[in-house]
């Protein structure tokens, strides 16, 4: 098969490196261990396929869908920027912006999107395709969803391992990180959405 003629270890790896650091999931165990406590439970498996359903579905659709809806890359990432901004928000100050009194589990929302397949991750399957092959890129996609399952997995471990005081500390650092990320996201495209008009 065509398909399989393309596989590239070398390629295979440095999509996955490039999506792992993107995702970043081993920055996000503060995070997840905080959704752990709010939601009672995490869904790892649920959270995780959907996640790499999500990635692998954008990598061949993703820029259709956007122009059929009208909206660009940009204004896509400046959306997942607020998302972010919002659970920073919630990681720093300890409040509750996004009420969840319903929901007995995280999964979908926040963890599938857009704590691992968001914004920066999903731009990035779309810029990758333009350097390598499909089948390289799904495998990254695949490599890095079952290391996802795997801490999403063991977040009750790590929640027993990291005491309530590190566990704090470690919400809040992460959580000004994780501002910063979102404010960066939304600068960076909200300067090429002013570029674009612009031009135009």
């Amino acid at each position: 098969m065509e398909i399989l003629q393309d596989f590239s270890f070398k390629e295979t790896m440095t999509c996955f490196m490039v999506l792992f650091a993107v995702i970043d999931i081993i920055g996000s165990i503060p995070i997840i261990v905080s959704l752990k406590q709010k939601f009672g439970q995490i869904e790892a498996k649920r959270a995780s396929i959907t996640a790499g359903l999500i990635m692998i579905v954008f990598l061949f659709v993703g820029n259709k869908i956007l122009k059929f809806i009208g909206v660009d890359v940009n204004s896509f990432a400046i959306a997942g920027a607020f998302v972010i901004f919002i659970i920073a928000l919630e990681m720093i100050l300890g409040i509750e912006i996004n009420k969840t009194t319903e929901a007995k589990a995280a999964s979908i929302v926040p963890i599938a999107f857009p704590l691992v397949a968001g914004a920066g991750t999903l731009t990035t399957t779309l810029s990758l395709r333009a350097e390598f092959h499909d089948i390289n890129i799904i495998l990254g996609i695949i490599l890095n969803t079952i290391f996802v399952y795997l801490v999403l997995k063991s977040a009750p471990w790590l929640e027993k391992k990291m005491g309530e005081a590190t566990l704090s500390i470690l919400q809040k650092v992460f959580g000004i990180i994780l501002l910063a990320i979102s404010i960066k996201l939304f600068t960076a495209n909200f300067a090429q959405l002013v570029q674009n008009y612009i031009n135009f």
